[in-house]
């Protein structure tokens, strides 16, 4: 439904703080803003941002039109053609591609170089496709191996830094009579999750983004030896029985009964953990271990604002741009009472949260290989999408990787052309 805001007091209490342009309080006519922050915790941000900026100016009407998040994937083509809103929620790196190629987002270069977007240096890359930058992220999250501190120190377990040692841990996990991770795979992006780690890790985060940009062949030995260190946990039975049966969360169960020690995922699912009982003195987290003496990469998927190319309010949708991304604001939504996840600008405040302390050292200091978006934003759709089938029937059915692997190069080749 399309809500607009009237002239209230702002819901985040930030503008006071805020420095806008000499030119904000000019700002006049209605902005249109469609966004995906669907779920009740984004949607109440997205909503408070949308009412803090329009107390901002007198002379401005903002409307937000909320929609479900997976909905907007199959809708915002036609969102962005056809009576075309000026700001529009979207991800980071590839997944701009096919927007930016077909002159949908507005090339918000100027506002990078001209100063208008201080603090985001280091995600500039995020949003820079053929050298311009085409819209500001706002959130990201780091994901990571987050597990039951309390079984580890039962089986007198640390947290591994090597895959030696992570196989190690497994074996005792194991011989306790539980499963090492838990994860659900019904709807494949998990499994994605699991190779950008086993691939960065034994390749190189460098490596991963050839591959990902179809450079290289699905058939190369690096590639397999990617899946012959990944088939390591699957024969020695370290991920839960019947996975490709749950979905990401049906799968929490494991962990949180103690069935499974860990699972590889974003940050979002710490307050399902919490929510569901366990305590921070039973849920810890670890970077994923190294393989090869290769520089870290991490995947940090980022969520980005665009201003649409077909916008009617480019001035008033700027001016958001620069709000949204302004280290109040960013300190604001991304504490755990909000978003619960990682500010964009340097100049923000991380809240004091455990794991969001622990995942923005991370990604700060020790991610020297590089930030990837995930699977499936780094990887073309339609590669992404059959990518991840294979993934998932391999984590399945591990003796059919050969046909797996030649299935992925014929779709490469065809896809990439």
């Amino acid at each position: 439904m399309l809500k607009t805001f009237t002239k209230v007091a702002g819901a985040l209490a930030l503008t006071t703080a805020m420095v806008m342009p000499a030119t904000a309080a000019e700002l006049s006519g209605t902005l249109r803003i469609i966004s995906d922050m669907s779920n009740p915790a984004p949607r109440a941000i997205m909503e408070g941002l949308a009412a803090d900026f329009d107390a901002m100016h007198p002379n401005l009407t903002v409307e937000v039109d909320v929609v479900d998040r997976e909905a907007w994937k199959s809708q915002i083509r036609n969102a962005l053609t056809a009576n075309s809103p000026d700001v529009v929620n979207w991800y980071a790196a590839n997944r701009m591609g096919p927007y930016v190629k077909a002159g949908l987002f507005e090339d918000i270069s100027d506002m990078y170089t001209g100063g208008d977007l201080p603090g985001l240096d280091s995600v500039k890359g995020a949003m820079t496709l053929d050298d311009k930058q085409w819209g500001v992220p706002y959130t990201y999250y780091q994901w990571g191996i987050y597990y039951r501190e309390d079984i580890f120190k039962e089986l007198g377990l640390t947290e591994p830094t090597t895959f030696d040692e992570e196989i190690a841990n497994c074996a005792k996990i194991v011989e306790s009579g539980r499963k090492c991770y838990t994860i659900g795979s019904k709807f494949l992006w998990t499994a994605g999750g699991w190779f950008d780690y086993m691939n960065m890790r034994t390749n190189g985060f460098d490596f991963h983004m050839q591959l990902a940009r179809g450079e290289v062949s699905w058939t190369d030995d690096r590639v397999r030896e990617t899946f012959a260190n990944w088939r390591k946990l699957i024969d020695m039975g370290a991920f839960i029985d019947d996975h490709q049966t749950y979905s990401w969360q049906e799968a929490l169960p494991f962990m949180v009964k103690g069935e499974a020690a860990a699972y590889l995922m974003g940050n979002f699912v710490v307050p399902h953990l919490r929510d569901a009982g366990l305590t921070d003195d039973q849920i810890d987290f670890y970077q994923f271990p190294l393989i090869a003496d290769v520089p870290q990469g991490e995947d940090a998927p980022t969520d980005t604002f665009h201003i649409a190319s077909g916008a009617q309010n480019k001035e008033a949708a700027r001016a958001f741009l620069q709000f949204v991304t302004s280290p109040d604001v960013q300190t604001k939504i991304n504490a755990g009472a909000g978003l619960g996840q990682l500010p964009v600008n340097a100049a923000a405040s991380v809240d004091d949260d455990e794991f969001l302390n622990q995942g923005f050292d991370m990604l700060s200091n020790n991610a020297k290989g590089g930030i990837a978006q995930f699977f499936d934003r780094d990887f073309p759709a339609e590669m992404a999408a059959i990518g991840m089938e294979g993934l998932q029937e391999f984590m399945v059915f591990p003796d059919n990787l050969d046909d797996i692997l030649a299935r992925l190069e014929s779709s490469r080749k065809r896809i990439y052309k």
